[in-house]
């Protein structure tokens, strides 16, 4: 099953690449290494702003993650020319969870983004990973991750 059908099947449709925030672009390429700027969460258009431990739950902030590894996906087509299936492999992500001191389950957070990445892309989603708990995101998003792939 291609990484498309795959994203029929899950009724995904990615969205339309957002743009830059700041002084950076979206993805920057090296040799066949694509590297995907971090993207926040967003709910219904709009930043999803929380905190994990406060006044968001792991389950609602692996349904974040989970929203952004979508927009990570855009991104990425985006980088491939608009051809998922040029992914050879999704090498790292690196996730930052809004998170209280008390809050230590940025793991199971961060799990959202990087189960779906492996339902899409399979073999090739298996990825090594970090997750941080940080006490602030950009606009107050509740979660931002980061995605470095290979790609043919």
């Amino acid at each position: 099953m291609s990484v498309y059908e795959k994203l029929k099947a899950l009724n995904i449709e990615l969205p339309a690449v957002s743009a830059p925030a700041a002084a950076y672009v979206m993805y920057a390429q090296t040799g066949n290494t694509v590297f995907l700027s971090g993207h926040i969460a967003k709910k219904d258009g709009k930043v999803w702003v929380g905190q994990l431990g406060k006044n968001m739950s792991t389950e609602e902030g692996k349904q974040a993650a989970r929203a952004v590894a979508v927009d990570l996906m855009a991104t990425l087509q985006a980088a491939c020319g608009g051809d998922l299936n040029r992914v050879t492999r999704i090498v790292k992500l690196m996730s930052l969870v809004n998170s209280t001191g008390e809050f230590t389950e940025q793991h199971l957070v961060t799990n959202g983004a990087s189960e779906l990445i492996g339902e899409v892309f399979g073999e090739k989603g298996k990825h090594a990973r970090s997750a941080f708990g940080v006490a602030q995101i950009p606009l107050g998003s509740c979660v931002e991750i980061e995605l470095i792939a290979e790609v043919s």
